[in-house]
């Protein structure tokens, strides 16, 4: 492979985003097209053009920020996060109906859970929200986005009647991008998520959630609801340009690949990276992924560090070692389909939730295959669990299917997590891990020499002499245990300070790294490997 189209990559975050808030699958490469189509339409130029197809394409980049919190309040926050996107505040009728379903998800807590809702979402939106704002914020520059898309992407639930979220915009205070993005987002929305779309965007659509069909349906339903939320949710004048031709939105989704289609629709000159830069753009992936559990924050990154450095030690050479490197750091995006409330669950899984955490990697295999920017990191990343004597997940292979990279991969993603700390467990102390990771080698699991070079690539790294933006050694103990979610109060119990100290530390903390939300305190630890540690 000499190049690869950054959109594919992309594309590959917008498929992983629709699996986090529980959408059908392909969602964000539809709500793409329906918007660079409406874009069009109204005859935007190039550049504006390009920053609606960006917007649209990444709408929900930031949809993990939140991913515990909301796992905490709601049971899921796949479900949750499902139920949110289609709320309608706007129409005290529509509204109501929806409410009486709310967290049906839940047997037994349906009550509580709306009630919950009801109570808390007036003050706890715009903070919630602000959150997803700050972590879309955050990776727009990494992931090359135009500033005007990244400023849409902070505007997802505002309204046009100023109901939605952070900030209460209304009318035209929110951006053109930003109205164009809710109007296509509502349009695939409103098409229904069962019918199974035609040709390759179709196969194998399963669990978590059903592809975005390619054909023709219900067009007038459709038109009926934009009509509805015209100027409540969206901007009528937008939505009365959709209704006097709505065949020029509809064409844009009477593809036979969806993805392909989103690829050739990227308005302007495309922008190409060679395989060994992929670095930078699956770092952002990881990162949105690891917000899916407090105790993942860093573990991808740890998992690529790890891989790399053995991978030296075992004399692969430059361009393996970068496919290998992309490899670890995108193993898990497959986790993004499984509710938060499991990866961070202090106690043991059910037999569902097993099987629920088995096909993450199956997932990390389908949106990987998916996009073909990436499509060759698909073995490795996708066997992470495989195990050399059959035992392991989601395939089952053995030891002659498994390459070089897959066994490094293995042997490094166990070894970074004992050393990390999960809700049901300490982090082992290296030794401990390296016991234990020889014991698996020795047991015919993992193979043998990746695990040795695994072991001794966990001693090269080299210790820190100073901190990013002048962070000193305790803030950076403070900002770690802040990023995982913990109180002012758990993290003074657990550094044996005072909250007071606590709090000081927190305002200095945010001054120094530009961020005033958990999640985009994370962000930047993951950025500059802070975490896990």
């Amino acid at each position: 492979m000499s190049s690869i189209r950054v959109t594919e990559v992309l594309a590959a975050l917008s498929l992983t985003t629709d699996l986090a808030t529980g959408m059908p699958f392909e969602k964000g490469l539809a709500t793409c097209l329906v918007a660079t189509a409406l874009a069009d339409r109204i005859g935007l130029d190039e550049a504006d053009r390009r920053v609606v197809f960006h917007a649209a394409l990444l709408g929900a980049v930031g949809c993990t920020s939140r991913a515990s919190e909301n796992a905490d309040s709601y049971a899921d926050d796949i479900e949750f996060q499902r139920a949110y996107h289609t709320l309608d505040p706007g129409d005290s009728a529509v509204f109501a109906g929806q409410m009486r379903n709310f967290g049906s998800w839940a047997a037994g807590a349906q009550t509580v859970l709306r009630d919950r809702f009801v109570t808390t979402a007036p003050k706890g939106a715009p903070v919630a929200v602000r959150s997803v704002c700050e972590v879309s914020r955050a990776l727009g520059p990494r992931l090359g986005l135009p500033e005007g898309s990244v400023r849409a992407l902070t505007e997802v639930k505002e309204r046009w009647d100023g109901l939605g979220a952070p900030d209460r915009l209304h009318g035209e205070t929110i951006s053109l991008a930003g109205r164009i993005l809710h109007l296509a987002e509502q349009t695939v929305l409103s098409l229904g998520p069962n019918a199974i779309g035609s040709g390759a965007a179709a196969a194998g659509a399963t669990e978590a959630g059903t592809v975005i069909a390619s054909g023709r349906r219900d067009q007038r339903a459709v038109l009926t609801e934009l009509r509805r939320r015209a100027g409540g949710h969206l901007d009528p004048e937008l939505v009365s340009v959709f209704d006097a031709d709505p065949d020029a939105v509809w064409g844009a989704l009477d593809v036979p690949d969806l993805l392909a289609a989103v690829v050739a629709t990227e308005p302007g000159l495309p922008t190409v990276i060679r395989p060994a830069e992929r670095d930078r753009l699956c770092l952002a992936l990881a990162i949105v992924v690891d917000l899916k559990g407090r105790y993942l924050l860093g573990h991808s990154a740890h998992v690529a560090q790890l891989c790399d450095a053995a991978a030296a030690l075992s004399g692969m050479d430059a361009g393996d070692r970068a496919t290998l490197r992309a490899a670890a750091l995108l193993h898990d995006i497959g986790r993004a389909g499984v509710s938060s409330a499991i990866w961070d669950r202090p106690g043991p899984l059910g037999t569902g939730d097993w099987e629920r955490v088995r096909l993450h990697s199956y997932w990390t295999d389908r949106v990987l295959r998916r996009c073909p920017g990436l499509t060759d990191l698909a073995d490795v990343a996708a066997g992470h669990h495989e195990r050399l004597d059959g035992s392991g997940y989601h395939r089952g292979v053995r030891v002659h299917d498994l390459s070089l990279s897959a066994r490094l991969l293995a042997a490094a993603d166990v070894f970074a997590a004992m050393t990390e700390p999960r809700p049901y467990r300490r982090a082992a102390e290296l030794s401990e891990a390296a016991a234990q990771l020889t014991a698996e080698a020795a047991a015919g699991t993992l193979d043998r020499d990746a695990c040795a070079a695994v072991i001794e690539a966990a001693g090269l790294r080299p210790p820190r002499t100073e901190w990013p933006c002048g962070l000193t050694d305790r803030e950076v103990d403070v900002l770690r245990l802040a990023a995982r979610g913990m109180s002012n109060r758990q993290i003074a119990a657990d550094l044996v300070v005072s909250e007071r100290t606590v709090g000081h530390h927190l305002a200095h903390i945010y001054d120094k790294i530009g961020r005033r939300t958990r999640a985009g305190a994370a962000v930047f630890a993951m950025e500059h490997n802070l975490l896990p540690g």
